[in-house]
């Protein structure tokens, strides 16, 4: 282990790193370049990691242990609306709820199945977290819905899994299932408020609406035996809604789950979630990223505190909890980013200040110093740092891909160790993560102990694994057991590696850079292959770029793009040219289309883009590609089809020029 003082987070901090950052990951023994993890000494031999301890093994159990480490301690924690404090839960509370809850489920005389699919449809909330342990209490399967699947896909989810009762928090959502309920479905569990139509409304299709507190206490007068999981037993279908087509079930264990978390825990050694810290819960409990983050905390006796349910007021939740680890997404990240540099681009001196604070900050987390005591805090980050509570210590980015300069932005102004990890729902969440000390932005760790990471040869795209560069391909305690009731959807080879769609290079020190996508190719008129997500991620270095699509067509010899520019930038910009006028006015303004065509185009020449991948001409739109437009994903990638769909009359005009 490398370096070791390490006094308390407020103060100064020299990390402790450890493993050597130039050799961060072992090659698996044999004829293939397998990369494995330095934190468990069997990967060496192809073994994973499934558990950190004996009696853990499945979700059933990490709770419980949790339970005991924390010594019945604050568990999960929400407040009624922003005005007021946080209230808590305890663990042996929770644990007895959760059963009750469980219990009240078995006695709806529900029919009998050798599995219970239980549905939920729910923001983050405690009531989240008794669904799943209840769930667990009884060997039942979790299967979450969320409101960008939409109506149809919601319906296709519980008729595919035969869900027969579905967990909802409000009315409203309870009302979306009512309109295409499908005939499985029979009852409908509401966390808060049921009006008298909506009762009216299921019972004209023969479902009946309960409130969360009557199965509790129905199940507190009449409890049923425990049967609990074991760690071969489904814990979750997990439905990813994919760029395309109807939602697919990624069917997860109990073992699944552990293997992953267990895997971060190990990795994390030193800067772990611990009893007292305190994670703030804001993504989606829908998605596996923040399952396995609350998963984690649950394991080693730590507390949950969760939002309020807008994401406007997250600092303010923030200010009142104080959370000590948060979980994150760049999304998230870029909109602080964003914020942050709307309050200092316009002013001179300010940028000044802010310029010598973040060279004075990197300069010290280069060296392994994380801090929040300095003069450069005190001056320029405090406002930041107390908006986000104050006490974060441990951050944790996954989803997609963060900026260097935003993830550098964080590391300085936040003063807490910021990791970064890469995975998938089918992977459990967590593939690579990078190592506590490494402050290189270009790529994401090493394999996590669960599984081993190999690359696989791509040679339309000219990848080769001779060359480290190729298809990532995974195997591990902590890939999914295929898809449900979809066998035919495979992604395994007949080695049994998980191919992944997304290319990836090995850097020198053992890490692994995601450097391209498998799925989204195209030809030119001309013959040459067009990959428009590894331009759009050169493009998007540009400050004027919030987002970006690039397009293409087999019978077209060029790529235009559509182009979201960053709102405060713009803004800020036009105002020092005296140009004046909306978001929408600027969009239209040759000058700004200009401004931003020629810093891409620049950008493009430093990325090293051919000719031919350079975009031809740019269409500037003023609003977001967002969930709610339908352009991206829950996990926010961009819906490539709808996208191409959405801009078909833009994208017409811009070719017309060309021909």
């Amino acid at each position: 282990m490398m370096s070791c003082y390490c006094p308390n987070w407020m103060n100064e901090s020299l990390l402790q790193v450890p493993i050597d950052l130039n050799h961060q990951s072992d090659l698996l023994k044999g004829p293939e370049t397998v990369h494995v993890s330095k934190f468990f000494k069997e990967g060496k031999d192809g073994k994973f990691l499934s558990n950190i301890a004996p009696d853990a093994k499945t979700l059933y159990e990490t709770f419980r242990k949790g339970a005991k480490i924390s010594n019945n301690g604050k568990c999960l924690g929400w407040r009624e609306n922003i005005s007021k404090p946080f209230q808590w839960i305890h663990y042996n509370e929770t644990l007895l709820r959760a059963r009750n809850f469980g219990s009240g489920l078995l006695g709806l005389g529900l029919p009998k199945s050798n599995q219970m699919f239980i549905g939920i449809y729910s923001q983050n909330c405690p009531e989240w977290i008794l669904t799943e342990q209840a769930a667990y209490c009884f060997s039942m399967v979790i299967v979450p819905l969320y409101d960008t699947l939409g109506p149809e896909a919601c319906s296709f989810i519980i008729n595919q899994a035969d869900i027969t009762v579905v967990v909802v928090d409000t009315d409203e959502k309870c009302n979306q299932l009512l309109d295409r309920s499908p005939k499985c479905l029979r009852k409908i569990v509401v966390i808060r408020g049921i009006r008298p139509s909506s009762n009216q409304k299921a019972r004209n299709r023969g479902i009946e609406l309960l409130t969360f507190e009557e199965v509790e206490k129905s199940g507190a007068s009449k409890t049923f035996p425990e049967q609990p999981p074991k760690p071969n037993d489904l814990c979750t279908v997990c439905y990813t809604s994919g760029t395309t087509g109807l939602p697919k079930g990624v069917m997860l264990t109990h073992g699944n789950v552990v293997a992953a978390v267990s895997a971060v825990l190990v990795q994390l050694a030193h800067y772990r979630p611990n009893v007292g810290d305190v994670m703030i819960s804001y993504l989606p409990l829908a998605h596996m990223l923040e399952r396995c983050c609350e998963n984690g905390m649950y394991l080693v006796g730590g507390a949950v505190g969760f939002y309020c349910g807008n994401v406007k007021f997250l600092f303010e939740d923030m200010r009142v909890l104080k959370p000590t680890i948060m979980p994150s997404v760049p999304r998230m990240l870029n909109r602080i980013y964003e914020q942050q540099m709307s309050t200092i681009s316009p002013w001179f001196f300010k940028r000044l200040m802010y310029n010598m604070a973040i060279r004075s900050k990197e300069n010290e987390i280069k060296k392994g110093i994380v801090r929040k005591n300095s003069m450069w805090d005190k001056l320029v980050f405090s406002n930041l740092q107390k908006n986000m509570g104050g006490k974060l210590r441990l951050m944790i980015i996954g989803s997609a891909p963060l900026g260097g300069h935003v993830l550098t932005f964080m590391r300085c102004a936040l003063g807490c160790l910021v990791v970064e990890g890469y995975g998938q729902t089918e992977c459990t969440a967590p593939i690579t993560l990078s190592i506590q000390g490494d402050m290189n932005t270009e790529h994401v760790g090493p394999p996590v102990a669960c599984n081993l990471v190999k690359l696989a040869d791509v040679p339309e795209m000219e990848y080769y694994a001779s060359t480290n560069q190729g298809e990532i391909c995974v195997k591990g305690s902590n890939i999914f057991q295929g898809y449900f009731k979809d066998p035919e959807t495979v992604s395994f080879d007949e080695h049994g590696w998980h191919h992944t769609g997304d290319i990836g290079m090995w850097l020198p020190n053992g890490t692994l850079k995601v450097i391209d996508r498998k799925r989204h190719i195209f030809k030119l008129s001309q013959g040459e292959y067009i990959v428009p997500e590894k331009i759009e991620t050169i493009y998007m270095k540009s400050q004027y770029v919030h987002q970006v699509f690039v397009h293409g067509e087999s019978l077209k010899s060029c790529i235009i793009a559509i182009v979201v520019p960053s709102v405060e930038v713009i803004k800020s910009w036009a105002h020092e040219n005296g140009i004046s006028g909306t978001l929408s006015v600027l969009c239209a303004n040759q000058e700004v289309k200009k401004l931003i065509m020629d810093d891409m185009t620049a950008w493009g020449k430093d990325g090293g883009l051919k000719s031919f991948e350079q975009v031809k001409d740019i269409y500037l739109h003023p609003d977001p590609f967002s969930v709610q437009n339908g352009l991206l994903t829950p996990t926010f990638k961009m819906k490539r089809p709808q996208v191409r769909s959405y801009f078909a009359p833009q994208i017409e005009d811009m070719y017309i020029k060309f021909k």
